[in-house]
């Protein structure tokens, strides 16, 4: 379908075909400041239950410094082997330092399954407490593990409809794999969303180190350090610790952890080489992207924002309110997870329209 901008302002202009899934969001009582919306999206206890998961590993990488191939690990929820194939499969890929198990993906899983979808859980690499499955590091850009796992599932259950989900930086990597693929993509992907995501690197990390935002970044900073000293011990012939005196930012970690390991020349050339934002003109598979303007730390540019509006293939979705990936309702049909209802709902039609 040809998709259109939903803005919550006057150039609102949804098409009847959107207006089938799309409901306009609504914040939570109290909950109409960004830093509000994300604190509490992020640890508001949730209740769900699911089915135990099928594990796979996918390989992304061959051997490194001595040591074995780097791998993803995936968790797997399958319908029916009868009708696997021909449903709607949902790839979702967690944010920085989250995990298969973040209460997102876990939501999403939720309602994707009762719905009929199958649904593959994505660690990135070393997330999700894999991190001896992987030499390498994982960052912003490792848009080919996105592709392994995509082939890989297709080549075993022989998939029609894949469907990439993602959340802040991992809606950066499947933003970015989008890009990659947009001459030729693969007959199975049938549609790409990205929930709040890290589509600019630069300026997003240049507010994360606002002194309003040193909240996250600490939170962050910490959790990251700390997967570094795992792999310094997991790995002494790669990584040393030499450089960790000097991180005091999410700026410096991309300087001295990622560009060094990662073969960028330094953060600003990691920045510039991974956004998906250099893509938005390209994409051409139908495309969700929510983006909320009080967002504490994801900064989309303008030059990003109007090309994802002019591209025909892109629903672009920009609230005043939502917060980083929290997107709070008070909407009972949702749980109050309005993000979570509004790409499924996607999905679905997506789904439908390509039977």
């Amino acid at each position: 379908m040809s998709a259109k901008s939903i803005l919550e302002s006057t150039d609102r202009n949804p098409s009847s075909s959107l207006d089938s899934w799309f409901s306009e969001f609504v914040p939570r009582r109290f909950l109409r400041n960004g830093h509000l919306q994300t604190l509490v999206g992020n640890f508001l206890p949730r209740k769900w239950s699911l089915p135990e998961p099928e594990s796979l590993l996918v390989k992304v990488q061959g051997p490194v410094g001595g040591y074995g191939p780097s791998q993803v690990l995936c968790h797997c929820h399958w319908q029916p082997a009868e009708v696997r194939k021909d449903r709607m499969t949902m790839v979702i890929v967690h944010g920085l330092e989250g995990s298969s198990n973040s209460q997102y993906v876990l939501g999403n899983t939720t309602r994707a399954l009762a719905a009929g979808l199958n649904v593959v859980r994505m660690n990135m690499r070393s997330c999700g407490g894999s991190d001896e499955l992987s030499p390498t590091i994982y960052h912003s850009g490792r848009s080919q593990d996105v592709a392994a796992v995509v082939e890989k599932i297709t080549e075993i259950h022989a998939l029609r409809k894949i469907a990439l989900v993602g959340y802040s930086m991992g809606g950066n990597l499947v933003l970015k794999y989008a890009g990659e693929v947009a001459l030729n993509p693969p007959a199975a992907l049938k549609a790409v969303v990205g929930i709040s995501p890290l589509m600019d690197l630069a300026p997003s990390s240049a507010a994360l180190h606002k002194p309003q935002n040193r909240i996250y970044e600490r939170h962050f900073l910490r959790s990251m350090l700390m997967r570094m000293e795992r792999k310094i011990a997991l790995f002494p012939a790669i990584y040393s610790g030499e450089s960790l005196p000097k991180i005091r930012s999410m700026r410096d970690f991309d300087e001295y952890i990622v560009a060094r390991y990662g073969n960028f020349l330094n953060a600003g050339d990691y920045y510039t080489r991974v956004a998906s934002s250099q893509y938005a003109r390209d994409f051409n598979v139908p495309t969700l992207i929510v983006h909320s303007l009080d967002d504490p730390f994801i900064v989309m540019l303008p030059q990003t924002r109007q090309e994802l509006i002019d591209n025909p293939h892109v629903t672009y979705i920009e609230t005043q309110h939502g917060g980083h990936c929290a997107f709070l309702s008070p909407d009972a049909g949702s749980d109050g997870y309005w993000a979570e209802k509004t790409l499924l709902g996607f999905l679905i039609a997506q789904a439908a329209g390509d039977s």
